[in-house]
């Protein structure tokens, strides 16, 4: 069973997990194109991380940003390598948008880029109800990135 509770970011294994993914989004990015959010980024006021663990061991996070205008944003998305396709990154999303729902939130959106690296998650987040939409928050569209909505 994966649990998945709020996570501060002092541990090792949860700063080796974000340190993965914001490698993974740079490579995966054209220069200049990753907005995943750093260390700083995910302690900032308005910003929780969750961590999912299964058997004791750190198989995912997730993070929800609120933008304060009755939207949260979606950031920080992984799952460990090792768990790949076993309902991790299932399990956060859900825990995400339910979160979003408690707050009272309008609104779940999310910047994401183009490419085979993406396409696991997009279809993850379409199944859930997710559909492309404008720019939001400050986000400039151009060729690689594209943006997603969901009413709550």
């Amino acid at each position: 069973m994966i649990e998945i509770s709020e996570d501060d970011l002092s541990g090792e294994e949860t700063r080796a997990l974000l340190a993965l993914h914001l490698a993974g989004m740079q490579a995966g990015s054209p220069p200049g194109h990753s907005f995943a959010l750093d260390l700083l980024g995910l302690r900032a006021p308005g910003v929780t991380l969750w961590a999912a663990r299964h058997g004791g061991s750190l198989v995912g996070i997730g993070a929800l940003k609120a933008l304060g205008d009755g939207t949260g944003e979606i950031k920080s998305m992984r799952t460990h390598p090792d768990f790949l396709r076993k309902g991790v990154a299932s399990a956060l999303l859900d825990h995400i948008i339910e979160t979003a729902r408690s707050r009272g939130y309008r609104r779940l959106s999310l910047e994401t880029g183009r490419g085979f690296a993406f396409e696991a998650a997009l279809t993850l987040y379409r199944r859930r109800g997710f559909s492309k939409g404008e720019a939001f928050a400050g986000y400039v569209p151009t060729e690689f990135n594209q943006f997603f909505h969901m009413a709550l």
